[in-house]
């Protein structure tokens, strides 16, 4: 049967975070007009009600054509809704700034603000005409006869079975081995096979279940394809068919299965393969083990798991599992070519080989997009049709059910509903891009995607256990760490998918898009050229994101009729990303972006100074400017009492001076590149709520500020490149020898003057401090004696330090010190290498010691 996948419209998060604002304005103190109060409490009781049932409607739209275009219309409604109640905020803080600019916004925010009369009118206004549309489906809606139901996330799995045709298997011999080799070793009992959809993990445990060497080892063998239910008495039953297909056990208790189980095993030794496990209850699998290991003996015995899951694979042992790598390129091709081809058959097409060869690249190394592909190509020899297929994109091809979209959307189905959503937003950024956690979060953030945190939890918290449940289940891979930020990667396939379920709600944009559907809130741009106006973008008027990439290291040039377009036409505007364009300013108009949350103008080098109405982009939380060469900051700027993130490079001597409640939400400065600047700003003690601060090339400052001893949330302090800081910051005062400060990671780097560390913020942190990296700080020679006083110290990197002689007496009181990596450091070399250093004992309890030339 041939499938294609619907769009995804993601309603049952939509209302969910909706019905959260609507919330928060509601049990405030808010003062509104009495019938606004009543009309916002008739939305949130019809969209509570919507809400319990969304989740049945989700199960039948796909057999129910005139649900799912009821569903299409609630979306809108929803969106509408939530531009409403986002307009609150806004007027809170306009109100707010202009009023009472030096008092924090997180002690005012939705709680006790007084909305003028004029104001509450005009949105009890738009609350209404919402009410009125969803009494108009109303009738449609209840027709539907929709109940309530768990998000229990149940979804069709296919069966799978223990024997395998070697001939159809390419490339996997060396992770047989691998595997056979995990066997043999004790005290392993259980052995994760982990990968996406489709890379071949069944098959694999298929080769090792079949291997002569295996049978051997094993006299009892059992597989069972455990899929959905995790069930102790199901996964009993099925492992006793697996043994005897004629024991009847259909109606036995678990008791019964268990002596039933007991005798058939009679202390043997058995390989139990549980081929697609998505449990990730611990306490049911820990059911399971504990009841085998009564049997038998499990160190004598393996089970070997296959999961598309990190998170499956650590709950089920505390060995590093076994990432199923992708196939080379050439083995895809032999893969492709078998199922495109009877026996042999291609050596005779070498013209459609050298098309397949591109096919191939598609598959990036997936061996069940190979077999999709070239099952869609077999008896095919016009080279019409390789050329269509090669020029399509994956997810635009009719595929059956064991085909690898499909496959892939078993694993989709099977994630939470917000994180459905935020993978679609990932769809928006091209190919092979490395993403940055940051700008992620961000733009989720700004699009309303998050969940409120939990008690002291931040929203960026809540936006990297996101990104870490996306990567425990294999939907994003390579993660590069940098301190608490990271950059990551998305298979290819995977950004098929992510395209395919998101069609109606993110839309990437070339000069080959022949048309976006009118509901589209989110759009991306890739331009080699001038970018100006699409026709295809004029009927567009509810998009909430656009993001222009460029798609060549040259600066993308961005007409400025498209900058007019977008603040024009879009004005519910979240997130707006211009960077590493020619653009060389911004139009005053863009102050009537009032939504906007998301602003990255990053490597923009010919901006010079701000429009006067940027003052108005009042509900920023991120804004990059990392290049973009101001004379001045803007003193509007210290106004973002919502702003979160902050990234400038600004040419003047000095900063503005921080006043109490202005920048209170900020969590990360970055300064970059400001070759003026001397010192950092007046006030820094009011940024209450800064966790990072990064000074990158600011080659005139001379000091850090002592006043940052009163940042208690700072985490993280990063100094590249700023040759003549002095970080002389001894204690001085009573108040200093009893600080109490949270850094976590400490690293300076290219710092030619570098003689001493900050003692005061360091030893001020000696109970959280977790990781320093040196680097590149040619003329330091001693490290401080108190560094023995650094009790959390984990990690401990210096590299290219050719004068550091010694490593400070007391390397013995780092308990916690876990990794030393030396690099470049010649004299550290030699006096602690393990073989002949003269003090290789004073480091040789650390775990990991890594001493580089």
């Amino acid at each position: 049967m041939k499938i294609s996948i619907m769009a995804e419209l993601f309603l049952f998060n939509i209302a969910e975070r909706v019905l959260e604002k609507i919330a928060l304005l509601a049990v405030g103190e808010v003062s509104l007009a009495f019938n606004v109060k009543s009309d916002l409490k008739k939305l949130q009781d019809t969209m509570t009600s919507i809400k319990a049932v969304l989740l049945d409607a989700e199960r039948q739209q796909h057999r129910n054509e005139k649900l799912r275009l009821c569903m299409w219309k609630l979306r809108d409604i929803f969106y509408d809704a939530e531009d409403v109640i986002d307009e609150f905020e806004c007027e809170a803080l306009r109100k707010q700034v202009a009023n009472h600019p030096s008092i924090s916004l997180k002690v005012r925010y939705l709680a006790s603000c007084s909305f003028p009369l004029s104001f509450s009118l005009k949105m009890g206004h738009k609350i209404r005409d919402i009410n009125v549309r969803l009494e108009e489906l109303a009738t449609e809606w209840n027709s539907f006869n929709l109940g309530q139901c768990g998000d229990n996330r149940r979804v069709n799995h296919r069966e799978t079975y223990s024997s395998v045709n070697y001939s159809d298997v390419i490339g996997r011999d060396v992770d047989k081995e691998n595997i056979i080799e995990l066997l043999m070793k004790p005290n392993e009992p259980v052995i994760p096979i982990v990968g996406i959809g489709g890379l071949g993990k069944t098959t694999l445990a298929q080769l090792v279940y079949n291997d002569d060497q295996v049978t051997r080892l094993f006299p009892l063998k059992m597989w069972v394809c455990v899929s959905e239910e995790f069930d102790l008495s199901r996964l009993l039953k099925l492992i006793i068919q697996s043994i005897n297909k004629e024991e009847k056990c259909e109606d036995l208790t678990v008791e019964a299965l268990q002596t039933c189980l007991r005798s058939l095993l009679n202390d043997k030794k058995f390989l139990l393969v549980l081929d697609d496990v998505w449990n990730e209850d611990r306490v049911r699998w820990i059911e399971l083990r504990n009841l085998l290991m009564s049997m038998v003996d499990l160190s004598q015995s393996k089970i070997i798991v296959t999961t598309r899951s990190l998170k499956v694979a650590s709950i089920m042992s505390s060995n590093h599992p076994y990432e199923l790598p992708c196939l080379s390129q050439e083995d895809c091709l032999t893969l492709f070519a078998k199922w495109a081809f009877h026996d042999g058959d291609e050596r005779r097409h070498s013209n459609l080989m050298r098309i397949g060869e591109e096919i191939v690249e598609k598959c990036k190394g997936v061996p069940l997009a190979a077999r999709t592909l070239g099952s869609l190509l077999f008896s095919k020899r016009d080279e019409s049709d390789w050329i269509s297929i090669r020029d399509n994109e994956m997810w635009r091809l009719e595929q059956s059910d064991n085909d690898i979209l499909p496959v892939l959307k078993l694993s989709y189905s099977h994630l939470p509903s917000h994180l459905q959503r935020c993978l679609a937003f990932l769809s928006l950024y091209k190919k092979d891009h490395i993403y940055d956690s940051d700008n992620v979060i961000y733009l989720w953030m700004a699009n309303g995607l998050l969940e409120y945190p939990k008690q002291k939890q931040e929203w960026e918290d809540v936006g990297s256990r996101y990104l870490q449940d996306l990567w425990s289940r294999c939907f994003i891979q390579d993660i590069v760490y940098y301190s608490s930020n990271f950059t990551f990667k998305m298979h290819d396939l995977i950004h098929n998918l992510a395209l395919d379920v998101s069609q109606k709600e993110c839309k990437p944009v070339n000069c080959q898009t022949e048309s976006v559907d009118e509901k589209t809130r989110h759009l991306s741009f890739c331009a080699d050229k001038l970018l100006e106006v699409p026709q295809v973008l004029k009927n567009l008027k509810n998009v909430r994101t656009v993001l222009a990439q460029k798609v060549s290291k040259q600066s993308m040039r961005i007409d400025e009729s498209f900058i007019n377009f977008c603040v024009s036409n879009f004005k519910y505007l979240r997130a707006l990303d211009f960077s590493n364009s020619s653009l060389d300013a911004l139009p005053n108009s863009i102050g009537t972006l009032k939504h906007l949350r998301y602003l990255n103008l990053n490597n923009c080098r010919k901006i010079r100074e701000l429009p006067s109405s940027f003052y108005k982009l009042r509900s920023l939380l991120m804004l990059r400017m990392l290049g973009v060469p101001l004379m001045l900051l803007p003193d509007c700027m210290l106004s973002f009492i919502d702003l979160r993130y902050l990234q400038i490079t600004v040419k003047a001597k000095h900063l503005e001076e921080i006043r109490p409640g202005c920048w209170s939400s900020l969590q990360y400065l970055r300064l970059y590149e400001c070759d003026n600047l001397e010192c950092l700003f007046e006030g820094m003690q009011y940024l209450t709520s800064l966790r990072r601060l990064s000074l990158f090339y600011c080659c005139k400052l001379v000091s850090l500020p002592r006043s940052l001893k009163f940042l208690t949330k700072l985490e993280e302090l990063h100094i590249v490149g700023c040759d003549v800081i002095n970080l002389d910051m001894e204690p001085e005062e009573e108040e200093d020898q009893d600080l109490l400060l949270s850094l976590k990671t400490f690293s300076i780097w290219e710092f030619d003057a570098l003689t001493v560390l900050p003692r005061l913020l360091l030893e001020g942190s000696s109970t959280t401090l977790q990781h320093i990296q040196i680097g590149m700080c040619y003329k330091l020679e001693v490290l401080p004696a108190w560094l023995q006083n650094l009790s959390s110290l984990h990690k401990l990197q210096i590299f290219c330090c050719p004068r550091l002689s010694a490593l400070p007496e007391g390397m013995d009181c780092l308990t916690e010190l876990r990794q030393l990596e030396i690099e470049s450091c010649p004299m550290l070399t030699e006096r602690y290498r393990q073989d002949g250093g003269a003090d290789w004992h004073k480091i040789a309890h650390i775990q990991e010691v890594d001493i580089r030339y």
